[in-house]
């Protein structure tokens, strides 16, 4: 028998549980945790409320899966340093643009003279592009790329390319996430509930994104503590000197064979010319979930937080945010030699994209095992 909705919210941690009312989309994607959108990244206000609770003030974060940067433009805001790791090149790109400092005077300078200057390339798409943008939305998308070392901001240009490029794609406007192939012709649109056709053009999309973002980047400028800076390492995990001490680490590692993120962002990939390492990501999708590859996953994980003990301050916290339904982090953590202290339950809110049904995840509070047991922090 199932549990009662009573019994069920009785075992959550109601302070890391929010409902739509209480945090509407607009906070959960506030300033530039919206710059891009990500699949299955955590709420910023769940990270708030995780380093108040257990990082010492004005410490030191790590997240060695950093994927969009959550942890590290919170941290930023929370008056933390703070440093992210990630092998996803696109990610990498993402957090730099989203944690960087700016000369906001010239970033705007920049923005406005790319927004007046919008234009057609004449290069002919092939391949991917060819296949996945309307000729005159390729012209416009390429005229961008090629101009994007005329400018100092150039990172930030990539990363508004990459939005308008999501957007602009042959797809139904109800299924941007994950794309199978292109829609060559007139649909019914389950998000307009009326009948729709494949967009023809980029440039409406790069004009919103130019302005989207210089606001968004302005935002966060005025909220960011100034005194602190976060650090951002494209790279591998398991291999990359990771630094430290910390004085916390927040993480919410990829699950095994669900979200292939080289795939969902390929059109950065295809348009940029960045590198595709997903045969190097941790739970890559395109290796399932067989028994070879969830033990390949625990393996990889047990390497990860087995390095994360020699980089953490005694007694500092590894926060491990996941849905475990496959109960593999017991061994991952038995095998790293690390402790369970705390395992907090917390419903999830409504997260980019859509969502069928109730979902759930776990906190986990560990420390190194010979360490002393770690408590909340009070001050």
């Amino acid at each position: 028998m199932a549990a009662t909705q009573e019994t069920l919210y009785g075992e959550l941690d109601l302070a890391l549980s929010w409902s739509e009312r209480e945090l509407p989309e607009r906070e959960r994607t506030r300033h530039v945790h919206r710059l891009h959108p990500y699949l299955g990244k955590f709420v910023p206000q769940l990270v708030e409320a995780l380093l108040a609770r257990y990082v010492r003030p004005g410490g030191r974060v790590l997240d060695p899966f950093a994927g969009s940067g959550t942890t590290l433009v919170q941290a930023l805001e929370s008056g933390y340093d703070a440093v992210g790791v990630d092998v996803a090149a696109f990610n990498a790109l993402l957090m730099q643009v989203k944690t960087r400092s700016y000369d906001l005077r010239l970033l705007r300078q920049e923005i406005e003279e790319v927004h007046a200057s919008l234009g057609q390339s004449g290069r002919r798409p092939s391949g991917y592009v060819r296949d996945w943008f309307a000729p005159g939305a390729a012209g416009e998308l390429f005229h961008l790329r090629d101009r994007l070392l005329e400018y100092t901001h150039a990172d930030v240009l990539r990363v508004v390319l990459a939005r308008a490029a999501r957007s602009a794609r042959l797809t139904t406007h109800f299924d941007l996430d994950f794309p199978r192939t292109p829609q060559a012709g007139e649909y019914w649109c389950h998000k307009h509930r009326r009948t729709c056709r494949p967009v023809e053009s980029a440039q409406k999309f790069i004009s919103r994104y130019l302005l989207d973002t210089l606001a968004r980047l302005e935002g966060f400028a005025a909220v960011r503590d100034p005194r602190r800076g976060a650090v951002v390492l494209g790279a591998d995990a398991r291999e990359v000197e990771l630094g430290g001490p910390y004085d916390g680490v927040i993480t919410s590692p990829p699950y095994p064979g669900l979200i292939d993120y080289h795939e969902q962002h390929r059109y950065a990939y295809e348009l940029l010319g960045l590198d595709d390492r997903r045969e190097r990501e941790v739970g890559a999708a395109g290796r399932g979930t067989s028994r070879a590859a969830l033990e390949e996953y625990v393996a990889a994980l047990t390497l990860v937080f087995t390095r994360l003990r020699t980089v953490v301050r005694p007694g500092a916290p590894i926060c491990v945010v996941v849905n475990d339904r496959r109960n593999l982090f017991p061994e991952v953590l038995r095998r790293a030699g690390l402790r369970l202290e705390e395992r907090l339950e917390r419903h999830v809110n409504r997260r980019t994209g859509r969502r069928a049904g109730e979902y759930f995840e776990s906190i986990l509070i560990v420390t190194h095992s010979s360490q002393s047991r770690c408590g909340s922090v009070t001050g």
